[in-house]
């Protein structure tokens, strides 16, 4: 699948973003390529074969067979227990009506539509806070990837300064009390959504993943209706229904084989009606797809659930943030000062506050320990040459282009990758 996802997110058709972590792209990467296959398979094998045939009376001729087969499969057939009586042309409430089978494939596409509305949401509003979350994660991974000692070092650079101007350029002025009071509640999530608060973009971040847990359970729920099923729990129950009689995969009536169509046929001014037996060949595919999805919409679901608890105890926990850099600083041996305490708790709460502990956590979702061990190092660094210099102002808009092209420009220095 990963050879997949790599022809269908290439650099020459689309924009491959960095700045999630796996189980979001699984949802709006991974699941809308599996969907997308699922509804090619479909389309073909419903508008290159028969998608339906129709035992017709002996005195059809061949256009006779040929409408009525059009004819069942543009109108809806029903589904019918072999031991019940076929309804009279009132009993409408007696036909379990099957409406979805000619519009599979676009049932398929419509859910890989809502599988990657998240992420679009995520990025198109992730940009607004100052900084492009995308290109820093970007250059993470290409200093994960040089070799060459000079572009390490020049990325490495390019890293800590975009960062800094962004961490800088959002330092709240105040009354020192004012300040402590909002880095507390700040720190705590109980802050208001802000660029100036610090926490615009983990908040934000929280709200994509909080879309992601409810497009699945969402989509679970909406399929009860589709298929007229408890599709929550199908999975489960196609099993226990395999086991408890060997031929129910023949007359499984979510997705029934073996279908009927009631039509009328106006001939000399009489009206006939037949009722005729029709096969759909595509159920025994699209049963086998929506097993496997059901199983695997719940792994995601399961997954997206875990992953946003597990980012929201982050967030709120000021604990967990600081042992997070202090492991990082203590590898390369940079928390010697006997004010180190002071310096680690005033680099975590006044200069990255929730946002910038949000990128450096990113880049260990994308790179690998020694990058991001590099990577906060190298920024501490950089802070403690900047500590005593009053940090430039800027708007919140401000650098953002500039920001953008010397980032893009990471690509441009000599040397291979």
């Amino acid at each position: 699948m990963e050879k997949i996802v790599r022809l269908l997110f290439n650099k020459n058709t689309t924009r491959n973003h960095r700045d999630d972590d796996f189980v979001d792209r699984l949802s709006h990467r991974y699941t809308c390529v599996l969907l997308v296959a699922f509804a090619i398979m479909s389309t073909a094998r419903q508008y290159m074969l028969k998608p339906i045939t129709c035992w017709a009376p002996k005195h059809f001729t061949g256009s006779h067979t040929k409408f009525s087969n059009s004819y069942c499969w543009v109108k809806n057939t029903y589904y019918l227990d072999w031991d019940k009586e076929i309804p009279k042309e009132h009993e409408e409430e007696k036909r379990a009506t099957i409406l979805y089978y000619q519009w599979v494939p676009f049932i398929l596409l419509l859910q890989a539509v809502f599988f990657y509305m998240p992420t679009v949401i995520w990025h198109a509003l992730n940009s607004k806070g100052g900084i492009d979350s995308d290109d820093i994660l970007c250059a993470a991974g290409t200093f994960q990837n040089s070799q060459k000692v000079e572009k390490r070092e020049f990325v490495l650079k390019l890293i800590c300064t975009q960062l800094h101007r962004f961490l800088t350029g959002r330092l709240n002025r105040g009354a020192s009390w004012k300040l402590n009071m909002r880095n507390c509640m700040n720190n705590l999530g109980l802050g208001c959504c802000g660029k100036r608060l610090g926490n615009y973009l983990a908040i934000l971040f929280v709200v994509s993943k909080l879309f992601f847990v409810g497009n699945v359970l969402f989509q679970l729920f909406v399929l009860n209706q589709v298929f007229k099923t408890s599709f929550n729990t199908f999975g489960v129950d196609y099993f226990d229904n395999l086991n408890s009689n060997d031929e129910w995969w023949l007359t499984n009536p979510i997705f029934p084989r073996v279908t009927f169509c009631d039509f009328n046929v106006r001939r000399l001014g009489n009206v006939h009606r037949y009722t005729l037996q029709c096969v759909l060949p595509s159920n025994l595919y699209v049963e086998k797809m929506y097993v496997f999805l059901w199983y695997w919409m719940v792994g995601v679901a399961i997954m997206s659930c875990v992953s946003l608890a597990t980012w929201m105890a982050r967030f709120c926990s000021r604990a967990d943030r600081r042992c997070f850099l202090k492991n990082h600083l203590l590898e390369m041996d940079k928390l010697r000062d006997n004010d180190a305490d002071e310096l680690l708790d005033e680099f975590l709460d006044v200069y990255l506050r929730q946002d910038g502990g949000f990128i450096l956590r990113l880049i260990a979702h994308n790179t690998n320990h020694i990058t991001t061990t590099e990577v906060i190092c190298a920024l501490w660094d950089y802070w403690l040459s900047k500590r005593m210099v009053p940090p430039p102002q800027y708007s919140d808009d401000s650098f953002e282009m500039d920001e953008k092209a010397k980032l893009k420009s990471v690509d441009d220095v000599d040397g291979p990758v």
